[in-house]
């Protein structure tokens, strides 16, 4: 962590890219201890490809870790290069987040902006770290080499309640590419979730491929799916699916992006 602290202190203020995942709660836990509360600002990304849970979670450990936290409405939804939901949707997103980042920042006197990437973000396709770099976005945790393990080992030596938080992305992610993304689509996955989640699954996605869900669940937690079947059978056709699904290969992340040419992932990591 010592590099990521000295990289902090260069900066002397930032304003955190904050979602109350694990890696921006741990980031703006360091800006804390490092540069003191009024040298940090958390800022959270509001809109509707974010679950009102995480709303609520950012809000409560913001207050936990004694950090300003504001909340900024995003127009990603509003850009068609977003909204038709192409491969590099994350770089749309990420564009218009960091870019009223950058505005804050200037209107409240941070000297800089700073991201949760860490180290293993750039052996995965991921286009929303071509636009931080585009806009100056500096990211401590992955300039410090720190890796997704190294940062939960260190939040749990610092008492974060997320450090074994289970993965988490945005609604987005439950699109298949070239399906457009809409209000109303965001907020039947967050729907079918939140029942899932309810049901006891801490760790899931619901795959939107309409009218069919298609459930990841951990590999450990499939026999309780199966056991639970007729709940989430009403839960999800309740919530607007007409055909509920169980991935045999299990819950992991970015599975959207199995489809997709290696050529494509290749040339994203390359330049980013």
């Amino acid at each position: 962590m010592d590099k990521s602290r000295a990289i902090l202190r260069s900066l002397e203020s930032v304003v955190v890219a904050f979602s109350a995942g694990v890696d921006s709660t741990f980031l703006l836990a360091l800006a804390v201890e490092t540069l003191g509360a009024e040298n940090v600002l958390a800022a959270m990304g509001i809109s509707p490809s974010l679950a009102r849970r995480e709303r609520q979670a950012g809000r409560n450990l913001a207050h936990q870790l004694g950090a300003e936290l504001v909340e900024i409405e995003t127009g990603e939804l509003a850009d068609p290069n977003y909204s038709a939901n192409p491969p590099d949707r994350c770089f749309y997103c990420k564009s218009d987040l960091f870019g009223r980042l950058t505005k804050l920042a200037a209107e409240r006197g941070f000297r800089a902006v700073v991201s949760g990437a860490n180290a293993d973000d750039t052996g995965d396709f991921r286009p929303g770290l071509k636009a931080g770099k585009a806009l100056g976005v500096r990211s401590p945790l992955l300039e410090a080499g720190l890796t997704k393990n190294d940062i939960r080992a260190a939040s749990r030596a610092m008492h974060l309640p997320t450090w074994n938080k289970p993965a988490m992305a945005c609604l987005a992610s439950r699109v298949p590419y070239g399906r457009k993304v809409t209000e109303e689509v965001l907020g039947q996955i967050e729907s079918a979730e939140d029942a899932l989640k309810g049901l006891g699954f801490a760790q899931c996605r619901v795959r939107d491929h309409f009218p069919v869900a298609r459930i990841e669940i951990t590999t450990d937690d499939i026999p309780v799916v199966v056991e639970l079947r007729r709940q989430i059978v009403e839960a999800l056709k309740a919530v607007g699916y007409t055909y509920v699904t169980l991935d045999l290969e299990g819950f992991r992340s970015g599975s959207m992006n199995d489809v997709l040419p290696v050529s494509t992932t290749r040339s994203d990591l390359a330049s980013s």
